[in-house]
């Protein structure tokens, strides 16, 4: 997957059906940003979360269109998660909890890693390697 350089947000929300057509919530912090503008045209891709297992993940009825207000990630945190896919920058992409984006350099789809929050924004994070898993 390739995350164009244009990319004005990035958001987890769900898709909702609604007289006959489908809608997509904007969390009002996207707008407050100054990045889109209500009423403007934006090209959206829609990307699927992954399956899980983990029950405590899906959001419930009266969370759906709800988008919590902080990342769920922090700076100086180690997680251990696996590449997905590589940016159009050649970087690792990962998602954590929500389908929350964790970009990390010097990494390759598949591949298993711990990993140290370093930077953190409202809509994506960035790690770097801290230990590689082998592959024996």
């Amino acid at each position: 997957m390739e995350i164009p350089t244009q990319l004005r947000c990035l958001f987890a929300g769900a898709v909702e059906q609604q007289d006959g057509t489908y809608l997509i919530k904007i969390p009002e912090r996207e707008i407050d940003r100054g990045e889109l503008q209500q009423g403007d045209t934006y090209r959206v891709a829609v990307l699927g979360a992954a399956a899980t297992d983990d029950a405590a993940e899906t959001p419930t009825d009266s969370q759906r269109g709800q988008t919590p207000s902080t990342p769920p990630v922090a700076e100086g945190e180690q997680r251990t998660v696996e590449i997905e896919d590589i940016g159009d920058q050649g970087d690792g992409i990962t998602r954590v909890e929500r389908g929350f984006v964790v970009i990390v350099p010097d990494t390759e789809r598949g591949e298993r890693v711990t990993v140290e929050i370093t930077d953190v924004t409202e809509n994506v994070a960035f790690a770097e390697v801290t230990e590689r898993e082998n592959h024996d």
